[in-house]
């Protein structure tokens, strides 16, 4: 209980995005980057002097907000369209980013879909909220895992941060059933918005844990983070009463949202946590135990590798 009401009502932050390190020189991804908690994440980013790259799916939205940013920080972002719904467009984005830049430090999977109508698949029909918050994320980590390398061995360290939620602790037992992720029986629409929401989550931590196992060692560090009740766009599928509650008691976007992230991917200290979970505000949790199993990590890590082999 204890935890689980300190994500709901953290304290206020004792680290704020100005307490980030200055960042010039450095490269970061934002999926996501154009609204609610990605694009905060872009304004301190940009503030900071970092290289800002935006992924997402609509250009004329990327732009909007690239215009909003420059307003605010005098920094401009860069867009590269992103279809974390369809695996040829993340393999396009991810080509696309390593022929303009030699460099990746910090990746931001950041974009995420939550409790949207169970008729929704991705591309290659998927169920939508894992084909996106886990396949989506995990196809473009591994696609951009040779550069994330590279930029390890020669400036030290590169950051992989993945957004999760508290909910992943109301997954169900084991996590998930590999059965579900992709349309066809009636299986997946027996889950409903919310089950499917919740196992995409614990998806989402157990493979930021096996990605620090994996690559701690080459300075790649992983960690997953829930950044607390945030007033943004993503329960939009929510409606009535739960929203009216959830949007009252949430915090602003700006700049609580990006704080969790910010930290964990930004913090020299945040290093020492590798494959931890982080939650509000800039603090180190405890995810749901079978989460840290070597064997699901496994397992999951497998079943990625299966569907994007001939991509």
């Amino acid at each position: 209980m204890g935890q689980a009401w300190s994500e709901l009502f953290p304290p206020k932050p004792k680290w704020l995005p100005a307490d980030m390190p200055d960042l010039t020189g450095k490269v970061a991804i934002v999926t996501g980057g154009n609204t609610g908690i990605g694009k905060v994440t872009c304004k301190y980013l940009l503030l900071k002097n970092c290289t800002v790259y935006l992924f997402c799916r609509t250009a004329s939205r990327a732009q909007a907000a690239i215009a909003e940013l420059k307003a605010e920080t005098g920094k401009e972002a860069h867009f590269i369209p992103c279809d974390l719904s369809d695996l040829p467009s993340i393999k396009a984005c991810a080509n696309e980013f390593m022929s303009k830049e030699q460099r990746v430090d910090i990746l931001f999977c950041n974009a995420g879909v939550m409790t949207c109508p169970m008729d929704q698949i991705t591309k290659q029909g998927y169920d939508m909220q894992f084909g996106t918050n886990v396949l989506g994320h995990a196809y473009l980590t591994l696609s951009l895992l040779p550069l994330l390398q590279s930029t390890a061995k020669a400036h030290g360290a590169a950051r992989v941060v993945t957004t999760s939620s508290g909910g992943h602790m109301q997954a169900p037992k084991g996590g998930f059933d590999y059965a579900t992720l992709k349309d066809g029986p009636v299986r997946r629409k027996k889950l409903g918005p919310w089950s499917a929401y919740f196992q995409s989550k614990w998806g989402n931590v157990v493979f930021a844990k096996e990605l620090a196992r994996r690559y701690g060692d080459e300075m790649i560090f992983s960690n997953s983070v829930h950044p607390g009740l945030i007033r943004t766009e993503l329960g939009r599928y929510m409606g009535g009463f739960l929203s009216w509650i959830a949007h009252r008691l949430a915090w602003p976007v700006d700049p609580y949202g990006a704080v969790t992230q910010l930290y964990a991917g930004t913090a020299p200290e945040a290093a020492s946590y590798n494959g931890e979970y982080f939650i509000a505000f800039a603090v180190v949790g405890k995810a749901r135990p079978d989460t840290n199993n070597p064997e699901a990590g496994q397992a999951l890590w497998e079943w990625i590798e299966e569907q994007i082999k001939d991509v």
